[in-house]
């Protein structure tokens, strides 16, 4: 209705606004960081008795692409749903201080594949997976255990209040096809630095990736960073640029580690 001269201003109705944000580098930084940090998650299934959603807590790795890595066990509620339906979800991101809304939270949405026996890529998973988790050496490779990968279709960040994201598999994770060489050189990386240079290991760990102090051991290599393991506590060191190619790996540990000793 028009609104007649003399007469009070109407109040206008708020345009409704997209709670979803444009992805940027930040959304896309801070996902990649909580895929890459996660020890646990919630694993979200459909119960293939009830037909009802089922919540349960794994425990967690990634492969160097960042796919999340399970090892379950058959007789797990989760296991026998995800046979029936590999459709899942996975919720990342613990809670801190004050309230567990304000911290951020990232929810992957795809399906959950056992790597076959075969498969060339499980000795990879399997490496990485118990560098994160030693104790699961301990029933790893029972027969009623399995490694499975989740391949991740779309993801939903919540970066704290007001800050939510839609974001696709390959805003934060790596191509597969462009790690051959990284993923050659891998074991044989981590296992020269942990033998020739530990003090330069303590000192990524540490100093750059603001740690603390602790026995810090290098878990995993990837083109975007590096990632450590004390116990029960997880680091990452982002690369800043990534790197290139294998070859540039070792002049950027050379140039880190100075880094790392001029700032005591």
């Amino acid at each position: 209705m028009d609104q007649m001269p003399g007469e009070p201003a109407i109040a206008e109705r708020p345009q409704k606004t997209d709670p979803i944000r444009p992805t940027d580098d930040e959304a896309i930084a801070l996902a990649r960081k909580l895929v890459r940090l996660a020890r646990f998650g919630a694993l979200g299934v459909i119960d293939p008795g009830l037909g009802a959603p089922f919540v349960s807590r794994v425990a967690l790795a990634t492969e160097m692409d960042g796919s999340p890595v399970m090892l379950i066990s058959a007789l797990s509620t989760h296991t026998k749903a995800l046979l029936a339906d590999p459709r899942c979800s996975l919720l990342v991101g613990e809670p801190g201080k004050g309230d567990p809304l304000a911290h951020p939270r990232l929810t992957l949405m795809g399906t959950a594949h056992p790597f076959a026996a075969d498969d060339p890529a499980l000795p990879h998973a399997r490496r990485r997976y118990l560098m994160r988790h030693p104790k699961a050496k301990l029933y790893a490779d029972f027969s009623d255990f399995a490694f499975v990968r989740m391949e991740v279709a779309r993801a939903s960040l919540n970066g704290g209040f007001g800050k939510a994201y839609e974001l696709l598999p390959s805003d934060f994770l790596l191509e597969r096809a462009s790690l051959g060489g990284f993923l050659d050189m891998e074991e044989g990386a981590i296992t020269h630095l942990h033998a020739d240079h530990p003090d330069a290991v303590r000192l990524y760990a540490e100093r750059l990736a603001r740690a603390g102090q602790g026995a810090w051991q290098l878990s995993s290599l990837d083109p975007q960073g590096l990632d450590f393991v004390d116990g029960d506590r997880v680091a990452r060191l982002a690369f800043d640029p990534p790197l290139a190619g294998p070859q540039d790996l070792r002049p950027r540990l050379v140039a880190l580690a100075k880094q790392a000793r001029d700032s005591e």
